[in-house]
């Protein structure tokens, strides 16, 4: 039981901090034009994080032993539901962000379909939909029985028959997609990096403090990721097969300690994303200056440039521009 007020203590803290970093990353994102897919990629994402975030105090609730029935039940069918239909979504968005990012600077010749503001709208509409449609209705629709005082008060215990099924067959859908995004974002970013070493290489370019901080723009992104959602997705479909079994063993009790430690890094996700966007997006980054009415050189250490000692020209050293001048584009 400690442990899970442990658990517990843990989303309230995270909750205040996401709720502000993302408060303020939906005021920057009102007043940032989508003009490239990367933006409208970065504005659901924005928007997948804020709701995640809203759903975290009643996450925190439900592992209290005093907690209202009721309100463990609203969780369980509503809020939890929403939990994960977001950060589902984040995944997704991701790997999209992965793509644009290879297709503008891997594949910069000619503008492919991918790189188009409609295509970048319609599938972050069909991703939204087909979540809704193939996850978060039938859930709801299905975790119909009712807990009691009983009962583990466990979500499980509220899913009929059909609905332990479909959780089952949905953990298994959602880890293979995850698994392949996985592979899809390492190989984007390894192309990536690649891409961009050669280019300095070809530039002759010596500015090596320009060349570090390009490595960890680039591997920034697949960090994050690998971090967060990686050790909870490997335990996943473990869990859930024990999970949908009634009785209680201790290796599903372990399971489930395992599991909702990852979960809580995986939720970690909605404080790292917006730092993300302010490291390598460039006008998101300059229209959070033009908000809150700072200069763009107050954060000198991001935005600045410096001698490149081989040319003697300045090079601005920020997401856009650390690139040679072939290569030069929005972000990382």
């Amino acid at each position: 039981m400690n442990f899970f007020y442990s658990i517990s203590s843990l989303y309230l803290m995270l909750f205040i901090p996401a709720l502000i970093i993302n408060g303020i990353a939906v005021w920057v994102c009102i007043h940032l034009h989508s003009t490239s897919t990367f933006i409208v990629y970065l504005k659901n994402l924005v928007a997948a994080d804020l709701l995640l975030t809203l759903t975290i105090p009643l996450k925190a609730t439900n592992y209290m032993h005093f907690a209202p029935l009721t309100l463990k039940a609203f969780s369980c069918r509503y809020s939890d539901v929403i939990f994960y239909l977001c950060m589902n979504m984040s995944i997704l968005l991701l790997a999209l962000i992965s793509l644009d990012r290879f297709f503008k600077i891997v594949k910069p010749c000619g503008r492919l379909l991918g790189q188009k503001l409609v295509f970048g709208k319609v599938m972050c509409a069909f991703f939204w939909v087909g979540l809704l449609a193939s996850e978060v209705i039938p859930t709801i629709i299905l975790t119909n029985q009712y807990l009691n005082n009983s009962s583990n008060n466990s979500c499980m215990e509220m899913k009929s028959l059909a609905g332990r099924n479909l959780h089952q067959v949905v953990v298994v859908i959602n880890n293979t997609i995850f698994w392949v995004v996985c592979v899809l974002i390492f190989f984007c970013y390894i192309c990536l990096a690649r891409q961009v070493f050669q280019s300095y290489r070809k530039s002759g370019s010596r500015n090596y403090k320009g060349m570090h901080k390009t490595k960890v723009r680039v591997f920034l992104v697949l960090a994050v990721f690998l971090v967060c959602f990686v050790p909870y997705h490997a335990l996943r479909i473990p869990y859930t097969l024990l999970q949908v079994k009634k009785e209680s063993t201790c290796t599903k009790s372990t399971l489930r300690i395992s599991k909702e430690i990852t979960l809580w890094i995986s939720t970690t996700n909605v404080c790292l994303d917006p730092l993300i966007y302010f490291f390598l997006c460039k006008s998101f980054r300059s229209t959070l200056f033009k908000t809150i009415h700072l200069s763009s050189g107050t954060c000198i250490w991001i935005h600045r440039r410096t001698s490149d000692p081989n040319t003697g020209s300045r090079a601005k050293e920020d997401s856009d521009s650390l690139l040679p001048s072939n290569i030069v584009h929005e972000t990382v």
